[in-house]
């Protein structure tokens, strides 16, 4: 076969495989509802600003001038009602999809990508390499994520970004280890042979005849942690370790905490957030098991 249609050859079968590890798990109902979910919350979160009617910090007044606080759902136009400091709920639920998608999907893209290079590399090359990046995954399986994220947040200013830090530094570890065995049993190929043996560079063939096959791997365990984001930025809002200047789902369940909303059965505060956080990581399971079925096709046998 003349040298230029092999090359053509192979290009087409790159792109084969990038269109097939991209597709979306769509005969999956579970997964079909996970992504209507977070089509929603997307939509939600572009249009933030045109959705909420007010402020989410803004602290409002009656029409007579007085403090607009604890008022209950459907009171002076309050969807969602008002918090104690008269901040309405709805707006804050709102504004509070940007910060989830945004720690969300960024931590998500940290972890896809740092596990996916440290698995190919450690995987192909093997040896000292396989042996150095290993340890290091033990290591980072070996650190209590919460606590770490809290340490992280107390010694550096509070903000969303320190989630994805510690997400970057320590959750990799799950999608090296899976995406290492892969490649393990992906560089043993007769394709991947008749590469090295044609004079294909290493970086070529990761690139070209590994990559695209772990692809599927990257998006799942990167769909998984999108979830794990979100809860983990809730959680350490919720201790008071979060940004104060930042409008979160966990901001509000904090701020709810402190003014008793319990107490004062001020539920419309404090379930809808709640009731955000469970949607969007019950959606990215759901996608998970979507994406499960296309790994892994023999499970739906």
């Amino acid at each position: 076969m003349p040298e230029n249609t092999m090359v053509e050859s192979t290009r087409e079968n790159i792109v084969t495989r990038l269109f097939k590890a991209l597709r979306l798990p769509l005969n999956d109902p579970f997964a079909v509802f996970g992504l209507a979910v977070y089509a929603v919350f997307l939509l939600t979160a572009v249009f933030a600003d045109q959705i909420a009617p007010y402020d989410p910090t803004e602290i409002l007044y009656t029409p007579d001038y007085d403090l607009a606080a604890d008022l209950r759902p459907g009171e002076q136009g309050h969807v969602l009602g008002t918090t104690s400091l008269g901040r309405d709920v709805f707006s804050q639920i709102v504004h509070g999809t940007r910060s989830a998608l945004l720690i969300g999907v960024t931590a998500a893209f940290m972890v896809a990508l740092i596990g996916s290079i440290v698995g190919l590399v450690s995987g192909y090359f093997g040896g000292w390499v396989d042996a150095v990046l290993m340890r290091l995954a033990d290591i980072a399986f070996g650190i209590p994520f919460l606590p770490f994220v809290i340490v992280l947040a107390a010694f550096l200013e509070p903000s969303i970004w320190n989630v994805v830090l510690a997400m970057a530094l320590v959750l990799w570890r799950d999608t090296g280890r899976v995406i290492r065995s892969q490649v393990l049993t992906l560089r043993s190929r007769g394709y991947v042979d008749a590469a090295r043996v044609s004079g294909s560079s290493d970086f070529k063939i990761i690139l070209r005849h590994i990559a695209p096959n772990i692809l599927p791997l990257s998006f799942l365990y990167g769909s998984i942690a999108i979830g794990w984001a979100i809860l983990t930025e809730a959680s350490i809002s919720f201790l008071g370790f979060g940004d104060p200047s930042s409008i979160s789902w966990g901001y509000m369940l904090q701020d709810a905490f402190a003014s008793q909303a319990l107490a004062k059965q001020s539920y419309y505060w404090f379930v809808p957030p709640g009731l955000c956080i469970i949607l969007v990581v019950s959606a990215g399971f759901f996608i998970t098991r979507g994406y499960e079925n296309i790994l892994f096709p023999k499970l739906g046998r």
